[in-house]
């Protein structure tokens, strides 16, 4: 049985399903208890490729997490800590408000009490 003139049938290919943004949990927190839209690795500098771990650009706070604390990561080396201060300087030059937790405090709701603090303006000891 010669098949030379039936029509090629196209290969099929497996339909991928779109593909969805990764949800941070800490930008869906912020979203749901303090009512703020929170962005991961926000590029806050036009020419430097500097990136805050989280930010509310709205009212230009950010949220660094400060890994290696006890291990002796990037942040506390001596190289890693004068170039994270030129960072939070500059962020600061610029009229960011820079704050500083560990990866262990990121969820805890004092976190999110000092960003509710920061974004009405206030300080409650």
């Amino acid at each position: 049985m010669k098949m030379d003139n039936l029509p090629a049938r196209k290969k099929k290919t497996a339909q991928k399903p779109a593909k969805q943004p990764l949800r941070d949990v800490f930008t869906v927190i912020c979203k749901t208890d303090l009512k703020q839209d929170c962005v991961k690795e926000f590029r806050f500098h036009p020419v430097r490729k500097w990136r805050f771990d989280y930010a509310m650009p709205e009212h230009k706070i950010a949220l660094e997490v400060e890994g290696g604390v006890w291990t002796g990561g990037r942040h506390t080396s001596s190289v890693g800590f004068l170039n994270d201060m030129e960072k939070y300087n500059t962020a600061t030059l610029m009229g960011w408000r820079v704050f500083r937790t560990t990866p262990e405090d990121l969820y805890k709701k004092k976190t999110l009490d000092m960003l509710k603090s920061a974004i009405l303006g206030h300080f409650d000891p």
